[in-house]
């Protein structure tokens, strides 16, 4: 599903750049746009620079140079409240307390809309976030009695509750079992709203995103649709891995596979240290 507004920008980056304290480049020029509805896909090796770029997209963290534009405001002129009206972010590491029950974890992505939403508004939205994430059945447990994917899914919930019109993911798919991989992604595509994620899932990209970056060392390598970016010669070289794409035996579509070598061939690959 996608809301596209042609000509209309809904999320624009211009020579964005990051120096950690270290002195350490760790994203380097980065220049790209996005339409209404469209979905970025970030990939690259360990340490390229995906989950730099998605704090600075979330505001986490100030770039050293280059702006960022949202539906045409500069963040530098977006408050606190107006970046939580419009920004969700789902990171890796941001776990809430345990004694949390589920519904009030995900209650708290509505506190940005509290004062325009009665107490029976905010538990429809509640209900229908753990719906869309298959925690309906959980939603009077604590948080310490979920499972990790059960927890991954919890904070997908709350971000659905605060009614973004720009969705971050930083890894969504991690801890979660491959059937669950997938309805979460087509979770996010149904919301009809501009997401960016960074994913290391790269056989999912093609059925789920409308297009993806490649960050290589910080810079952004390529940027295009998947079809066109995933292609063999540019995953081996990124990667290091074969990809191949295969007829799916009962329906009319190509299944995408990596060929990952195990056994006395395989060794690490050099990852980026930036």
């Amino acid at each position: 599903m996608s809301h596209r507004l042609d000509g209309e920008i809904a999320l624009d980056l211009d020579g964005l750049s990051y120096r950690a304290p270290s002195g350490a480049v760790l994203l380097d020029a980065v220049t790209l746009h996005l339409l209404p509805g469209e979905i970025l896909a970030v990939v690259g090796l360990n340490g390229a620079g995906k989950s730099t770029l998605i704090r600075l997209l979330a505001g986490l963290m100030a770039p050293s140079a280059g702006t960022i534009e949202l539906e045409g405001r500069s963040y530098a002129t977006l408050s606190s409240a107006e970046r939580a009206r419009r920004i969700a972010y789902v990171g890796q590491h941001d776990d809430a307390d345990g004694r949390l029950l589920l519904h009030h974890y995900v209650a708290l992505g509505t506190l940005p809309h509290r004062a325009l939403l009665s107490a029976a508004e905010v538990d429809d939205r509640v209900d229908d976030a753990l719906h869309q994430v298959g925690l309906a059945a959980n939603a009077g447990a604590r948080l310490d009695q979920l499972s990790g994917g059960e927890r991954q899914r919890a904070k997908f919930a709350r971000a659905i509750c605060q009614a973004p019109s720009l969705l971050l993911l930083d890894e969504p798919t991690n801890h979660l079992d491959p059937a669950a991989k997938g309805a979460l992604l087509s979770a996010a595509m149904r919301l009809g709203i501009t997401v960016v994620t960074a994913l290391h899932e790269l056989t999912l990209i093609e059925a789920f995103a409308t297009h993806v970056a490649v960050l290589q060392q910080g810079r952004l390598a390529a940027h295009g649709h998947p079809a066109e970016i995933f292609t063999p010669d540019t995953v081996q070289e990124i990667f290091g891995v074969h990809l191949y794409r295969l007829a799916h035996p009962h329906e009319p579509r190509i299944l995408p596979s990596l060929d990952i070598a195990i056994g006395d061939h395989a060794d690490f690959a050099p990852e980026n240290r930036t």
